[in-house]
């Protein structure tokens, strides 16, 4: 006789005080988990047009951020800065570690840029949590892509008001290197398969 299956685990996220060890023990649902200070944050599968943005975004960045030697990652991948601080950013770049790709982000320690896709269920996490916790790490440009409204946030380190760009974006990540420019029109057009 087969015996019944355990229940599921259903985490409190009421709760406050998460650790990273905590939320590495969550099962496998389908929703991505994330700890910034304790807060257990829970997110469900993104839709299409999210993750046709991050792919469009990171397609964009890749080739660039190679020849500068950086790479460019893509969610799902844990960015661990604490016990106490995990998240998995929609697209991120870090430095290679002597001219190699880094195989685990504490090989490195550090973002170059981190990227989120908005989407209504993680909008008060991506402008007000996140965005605190890339501040607070030093990121040196964290940008929320809003491809429903088709523009897109740039915060660095100290910012209380971002810069809205819709036009374009450049970036520059090393500085005697010519500045990556972004077309926003084309790439929301890519996004929105126009």
């Amino acid at each position: 006789m087969a015996m019944p299956a355990p229940p599921p685990i259903v985490p409190d996220i009421s709760r406050r005080d998460w650790t990273v060890e905590e939320r590495n023990a969550l099962p496998d649902d389908g929703n991505r988990y994330e700890v910034v200070d304790g807060e257990l944050l829970v997110t469900p599968a993104p839709t299409w047009r999210h993750q046709n943005a991050a792919l469009e975004l990171a397609v964009t960045l890749k080739a660039y951020a190679e020849r500068h030697g950086l790479q460019c990652m893509i969610a799902p991948a844990d960015v661990t800065f604490s016990p106490r601080r995990v998240v998995e950013p929609d697209v991120f770049v870090v430095p290679t570690v002597q001219g190699r790709p880094p195989s685990r982000f504490e090989d490195v320690g550090q973002l170059v840029l981190a990227v989120e896709i908005l989407s209504p269920s993680t909008a008060r996490a991506d402008h007000h949590v996140k965005r605190r916790l890339y501040q607070s790490e030093g990121v040196p440009e964290y940008w929320i892509v809003d491809a429903a409204n088709r523009y897109i946030e740039r915060w660095r380190p100290g910012e209380e008001i971002p810069e809205t760009l819709t036009d374009s974006i450049a970036w520059q990540p090393v500085s005697e290197a010519d500045p990556l420019v972004i077309d926003l029109a084309a790439f929301f057009c890519r996004v929105q398969g126009e």
